[in-house]
């Protein structure tokens, strides 16, 4: 287990009362998850992954992204068939970009590896975390 994680006061890095419409949309994100993204959650929640805190359908920019750990500037997206077409690809590639320029790292998976392969998805999101390649 991962020790001597940062700590910040509750006020910096609450989202409640800064956007109300946010708050909100987020909220109704958390509600609509996709099975896929209900799974994964199951095991990112309370630091279940190596001690790393991760939200979910948190706002960056003007995106809303699947799952962040803030401490470590990731983000996981969980795709499903609807990022299969060149527009979509094309919109992911441009807010991917938009997010890297915030800083944050991106790794995406798509329902099917969720499924078939929970613990390498896993096992690549907590090397990405840990800065190392995956086994």
């Amino acid at each position: 287990v991962r020790t001597g994680s940062i700590t910040k006061s509750k006020a910096s890095c609450s989202m409640r009362g800064k956007n109300a419409a946010q708050n909100s949309r987020a909220r109704g994100l958390r509600d609509t998850q996709t099975s896929a993204e209900t799974l994964i959650w199951s095991k990112l929640r309370n630091r279940r992954l190596n001690g790393f805190k991760f939200v979910r359908q948190f706002p960056i920019s003007r995106y809303f992204v699947d799952f962040c750990c803030r401490e470590a500037m990731l983000i996981v997206e969980i795709d499903g068939a609807t990022h299969s077409t060149d527009t979509e690809v094309s919109y992911d590639s441009h807010r991917s970009a938009a997010l890297a320029a915030e800083g944050y790292g991106l790794i995406r998976f798509q329902n099917a590896e969720v499924y078939d392969n929970l613990n390498g998805v896993l096992e690549t999101i907590q090397a990405r975390l840990e800065n190392r390649d995956t086994l």
